[in-house]
């Protein structure tokens, strides 16, 4: 196996209040990669980002880059660049100065620096940009232009702080598409820290969700949508349709009173789970084909689909995107077939286990 170029070992990172933010975290980031780090406010993702660039060193445990230690090492001597979320320009320099500064404190020659600034505009389609103001840049110019500073050095690895965040909707789209198509172009490790699970699918060779100072799950982007390791990363990842069950055996799970075929096994008989269905799995049918029977609350239009929002006889919420409209207050039917069953097990205790399942019986 190749050598990572970036691995965390068992990083503990406190603050003055001794609270961990960062608490006993293990990855290994592969070079050449997209990655992700996503997760709500605080969980910890941009300390992450800031231990990799070298402005805070782990309360414990120990970073490598390349299969060497780099806890003291300070972050101009770091072969890492940050993008960072207000992109950090100066104001009062054009675009070729802003993009040329890093190289200028190098002392680099004229001709080297005029070449190399060139260069980096191509790469970020803003070739003739050289001698305009920064003032006079659109958003996601300004974001080009805090990419090129940032790629000019020839770093290893990219951090980008949510640079897309200040972005209107459309805007970001455009961006999302440019950013994957530069890092495949350049072939250098970008690490991006967002809290948009739209960005982090769409970008991302991998990914890795945090919550309360842990990686939760980390893995493509179609592996932590199909198969959310608990109940955080089901609903912070995309829609989805959470309720309780049984496993009654390997393949076989029941849920809002019924039993039902799925492909999920390895747990203990009439274990109590979670069952997940995601809103583009579910069909609506006519209220006598169904495997399940619920009445229409609301019906919303949103472009590519309606969604509506459903309750069986259990008061469960169902929300179904689809095609097909269904009339508010009426009876349908909902159809999914095995493989759109994704079952998680509960994070619990031998003791709560057991309480769950005497619960579930009575």
């Amino acid at each position: 196996m190749k050598q990572p170029i970036i691995s965390f070992k068992n990083v503990i990172k406190s603050y003055d209040d001794d609270i961990p933010v960062l608490k006993n975290v293990s990855f290994d980031i592969e070079e050449g990669k997209f990655y992700t780090l996503l997760g709500p406010s605080g969980c910890g993702k941009t300390t992450i980002l800031r231990m990799i660039a070298g402005f805070s060193e782990p309360t414990n445990g120990d970073i490598f880059f390349e299969g060497k230690r780099i806890n003291e090492v300070p972050a101009n001597k770091r072969q890492v660049n940050t993008v960072f979320q207000d992109y950090a320009l100066f104001p009062h320099m054009n675009v070729f100065e802003n993009i040329a500064f890093g190289l200028r404190i190098k002392k680099l020659p004229k001709y080297q620096i005029k070449q190399k600034v060139k260069q980096a505009l191509k790469m970020v389609q803003l070739e003739g940009y050289e001698k305009r103001g920064i003032n006079e840049m659109s958003g996601g110019q300004k974001q080009r232009v805090a990419i090129a500073r940032a790629i000019i050095n020839e770093p290893k690895i990219l951090l980008l702080d949510e640079p897309l965040s200040a972005l209107d909707h459309k805007l970001r789209l455009d961006m999302q598409y440019e950013l994957r198509e530069l890092q495949q172009r350049l072939g250098i490790t970008f690490i991006f820290v967002t809290h948009d699970q739209e960005e982090a699918l769409a970008m991302s060779d991998e990914i890795f969700v945090l919550n309360n100072g842990n990686i939760v799950q980390s893995g493509t982007p179609v592996d932590i949508y199909d198969e959310p390791i608990n109940h955080y990363v089901a609903d912070f990842i995309g829609e989805s349709n959470i309720v309780n069950g049984i496993m009654i055996k390997d393949e076989l799970v029941e849920f809002v009173g019924k039993r039902f075929e799925c492909v999920d096994g390895g747990m203990r008989p009439n274990e109590p789970v979670e069952v997940v269905l995601r809103p583009e799995d579910l069909t609506l049918t006519d209220v006598d084909h169904g495997k399940l029977k619920v009445k229409v609350d609301t019906q919303l239009f949103r472009g590519v689909h309606y969604e509506i929002v459903c309750y069986d006889e259990q008061e469960n919420e169902w929300i179904v995107h689809s095609t097909r409209k269904a009339q508010p207050g009426s009876m349908v039917g909902l159809n999914f077939e095995p493989e759109d069953i994704h079952v998680m097990r509960f994070n619990e205790s031998e003791e709560d286990f057991d309480a769950r399942l005497e619960s579930y019986e009575d």
